[in-house]
């Protein structure tokens, strides 16, 4: 019997996440998009689906006013989708085939400046156990380059104060080590030690908690972040991950080669990493051209 769309969404992440390993965050996406194009459908029956209907929920996206971003998401979603309908002989015929991505400005990921990350660091209040705490996090963040949910998910049992790492679980289930810096170590060690903790921890696993004593969420992080990003003057395109993008140029700016980087951010494909070398050239050009005396046009 043919499965209706709602159905066939539903056994697509199943696949996904038995067989494909996909993360919770990554089964979130494709079933908030996949749920979006349902909706567009209006109940219409899975063999009735043809290019179509995808351009028509194309259509509906751009007159909303989606970001590109988002329509290359919905997208790629699709495609997924419809090739696992083609490989289980659920549909004849691939409906995303003749349907193009649309083209999406290459942006350069922001990055801060040495003088911008201490800035930054300085502003936790360490005397208090959420502001030591917080320096704790911006320190990890800087030394490892982990994804928020990469840092928000870690527990105790993940970190090596003895060899300076971090056992981390990356996108896909993929687990890898990370080394930490001594001093980013060192802050660790402090947050766990603090007398406060053992007074408020519900989650004896986790390393980060939140007030409450639970282990804190990735929203609680961006919280936090933009508060200390507005009281420094850095708010605006500056996110947590922000500091994820400026280790990794600061490591390159130090001489470590790509394929180090990639496998310590994680990256699946180097062609991600290789981002990295463009924000390097911008900053050492931006700091030629404020120092050197000729380099200012007259």
């Amino acid at each position: 019997m043919m499965p209706d769309v709602k159905t066939a969404i539903s056994h697509f992440l199943e696949y996904l996440r038995v067989v494909k390993n996909a993360s919770p965050h990554t089964l979130r996406n494709y079933g908030m998009d996949l749920e979006i194009f349902n909706e567009h459908l209006k109940e219409k029956p899975l063999k009735s689906i043809d290019k179509r209907e995808v351009r028509s929920f194309l259509a509906a996206l751009t007159e909303k006013q989606a970001k590109k971003r988002t329509i290359l998401r919905r997208l790629s979603s699709l495609r997924s989708f419809f090739h696992y309908l083609c490989r289980e002989k659920l549909i004849d015929s691939d409906p995303m085939e003749e349907i193009d991505s649309p083209k999406l400005e290459k942006t350069l990921p922001a990055s801060l400046s040495y003088e911008q990350v201490e800035r930054l660091f300085a502003l936790p209040d360490t005397t208090c156990h959420l502001g030591l705490r917080d320096r704790c996090i911006m320190e990890l963040f800087y030394s490892s380059g982990l994804r928020i949910s990469e840092l928000a998910s870690l527990n105790r049992a993940d970190f090596n104060a003895a060899h300076l790492q971090v056992r981390v679980m990356g996108k896909g289930k993929k687990q890898r080590v990370v080394p930490i810096t001594q001093t980013a170590a060192a802050w660790i060690q402090k947050y766990l030690a603090d007398p406060e903790r053992d007074s408020i921890e519900e989650d004896s696993a986790a390393i980060f908690l939140n007030k409450w004593g639970k282990r804190i969420t990735t929203r609680s992080i961006d919280r936090k972040f933009e508060e200390y990003l507005k009281a420094s003057g850095l708010s605006g395109k500056i996110t947590p991950h922000t500091i994820r993008h400026t280790i990794a140029t600061h490591w390159l700016e130090k001489g470590m080669d790509l394929k180090t980087i990639q496998t310590l951010l994680g990256h699946s494909s180097l062609a991600t990493t290789t981002i990295y070398t463009q924000v390097s050239t911008r900053l050492k050009r931006e700091v030629y051209d404020k120092a050197h005396p000729r380099a200012q046009k007259k």
